[in-house]
């Protein structure tokens, strides 16, 4: 046997099962050692290290998380894979939060079996340990990981982000992404995939809210020939594409609930029956999703399946909002405006300390996105060497006008983190109701007729709009109502408002 092969402990009182597991993982080249219970467990666990210890959850003389438990005490570098008895979703789930590298569903699919000990124990496929003999390779951490110096800020709120990330990369459970608007819950989710060991795997990135109910089906799990209409070659769907990779669900709260139901049991099962076929095929991918809905409400209003919510939110990531990290502006402001360099292939006017003040006196309700599409706007106005920005229009109230925002550094104390009404006007009021500035006026005036025309084409059904132009339903629902675009039934405007 090499002595430079990964090592591995495999647990469970099962002989029959125990040499099954041992003879699969020596014909893969690994150094195997085995015990029968939690007890043996512990004495082979004080005799030598490991690289993986993969263990059965209900033991003789105890549980396998005992064992998990074990090793987080005592900061072990050995990755546990846990193996669960059928239907047993919630000891999963406990096992990925007490941070279990992964877990295996019993009847155990010997090629799930296989992919997942070789994930755990180095991370690419290979049969030897990429540490010393016995030991795993420890993690990246946030300062050392340069695909995490790509997350703009060093803030508290974006150095917990960051240090979550390089945390949570290292195991398969899943993650859910929480945050508002414009955040970049794409960006940390990419983030976190090259930050884990299926970073040489494919990232398939979903938009939930963008593809048509009678289509989902077949976009996720893929479809035969002559399946339905128009299917004229097998497809493959998007699980399949992200075999060895990362599935980022963005939007998940925007799922029908008859997709949550079939989306859940191919998380459970890890396999996918094509449409139009009798076969499973297995499927390996890690699930992160992201919303910027509070799913635990949808989940009490019956919007949003109670077990596929606590499936995909095994470990969440709270991105802050723009507003509780203004510290970050200057930096960002320079890398948006490098970006915006790059794409244009010519040089930006300079980020005076006064456009900095200005561009801290918007209220970014729409977060980085918000900021971006600002200084698009000031790089494309500017005339000479200085960015100019425009100042954000204080909001009347009771016919006087609102303070000023303070600048950048006092903001969190003079409040400036508080979101104010957007300076919209209502179609047909007079001007001076609001002051917004001219080109944001002319911008939101185009939307509203874009928004307008395609809702009267599609006779204002707002799920045809918005597929139509890209949207969610919930998008759309937004934007309808910020530019007071009247519709045939007036109340159903507010069910798809934020």
């Amino acid at each position: 046997m090499n002595a430079t092969a990964a090592c591995i402990l495999v647990v469970d009182d099962e002989p029959d099962l125990r040499m099954l597991y041992e003879l699969t993982l020596l014909r893969e080249g690994y150094r195997v050692e085995t015990a029968g219970s939690v007890g043996e467990a512990r004495a082979q666990l004080q005799g030598q290290a490991f690289d993986a210890v993969i263990t059965d959850m209900r033991l003789p003389d105890g549980l396998g998380m005992e064992l998990l438990h074990d090793l987080r005490e005592q900061q072990r570098p050995e990755r546990c894979v846990v193996m669960t008895a059928y239907g047993s979703a919630e000891n999963a789930v406990e096992a990925l939060r007490s941070g279990a590298f992964d877990y295996l569903t019993k009847p155990v699919d010997l090629k799930q079996f296989r992919s997942v000990v070789a994930s755990a124990v180095q991370g690419s496929g290979g049969m030897l340990a990429s540490a010393k003999p016995g030991r795993a390779s420890a993690p990246a951490t946030a300062a050392d990981n340069p695909v995490l110096a790509r997350l703009i800020g060093e803030s508290e709120a974006m150095r917990n982000v960051k240090q979550r990330i390089a945390k949570v990369a290292r195991s398969m459970a899943p993650v859910l992404i929480h945050g508002e608007s414009g955040t970049g819950k794409e960006l940390v989710a990419r983030a976190l995939h090259a930050s884990s060991q299926r970073t040489g795997g494919p990232l398939v990135a979903v938009n939930c809210g963008a593809i048509p109910e009678n289509l989902l089906e077949a976009e996720f799990f893929g479809a035969r020939k002559g399946s339905y209409t128009g299917a004229s070659s097998d497809r493959e769907g998007y699980f399949q594409a992200a075999r060895g990779g990362t599935l980022f669900l963005d939007e998940i709260g925007d799922l029908p609930l008859a997709m949550q139901s079939k989306l859940l049991r191919a998380i459970q099962e890890r396999s996918v029956r094509p449409l139009g076929s009798t076969q499973e095929e297995t499927v390996d991918v890690r699930i992160v999703s992201a919303t910027h809905r509070d799913l635990a409400a949808d989940v009490q209003a019956g919007r949003f399946r109670q077990d596929l919510y606590y499936r995909l939110n095994v470990i969440e990531l709270v991105i802050p909002p723009l507003r509780e990290r203004r510290e970050d502006l200057p930096a960002l402001c320079e890398a948006l405006l490098e970006r915006i360099a790059q794409e244009s292939g010519a040089s930006v006017p300079r980020l005076s300390e006064t456009a900095l003040q200005r561009i801290a006196q918007h209220p970014l309700t729409g977060n980085v996105r918000e900021l971006e599409n600002l200084l698009h706007r000031a790089v494309a106005l500017s005339d000479g060497h200085e960015l100019q920005v425009e100042c954000s229009a204080p909001t009347a109230v009771n016919g006087a006008a609102a303070p000023a925002a303070a600048p950048a550094a006092a903001a969190p104390a003079d409040g400036a983190d508080r979101p104010r009404p957007a300076s919209v006007p209502t179609p047909g009021a007079p001007a001076a109701a609001a002051k917004p500035a001219k080109l944001q006026a002319w911008l939101d005036q185009q939307e509203h007729e874009i928004l307008s025309r395609a809702l009267r084409d599609c006779g204002f059904d707002r799920k045809a709009a918005a597929a139509r132009l890209g949207l969610s339903p919930r998008q759309i629902g937004y934007r309808i109502q910020r530019l007071h675009i009247a519709m045939p039934q007036d109340g159903a405007a507010d069910d798809d408002a934020p």
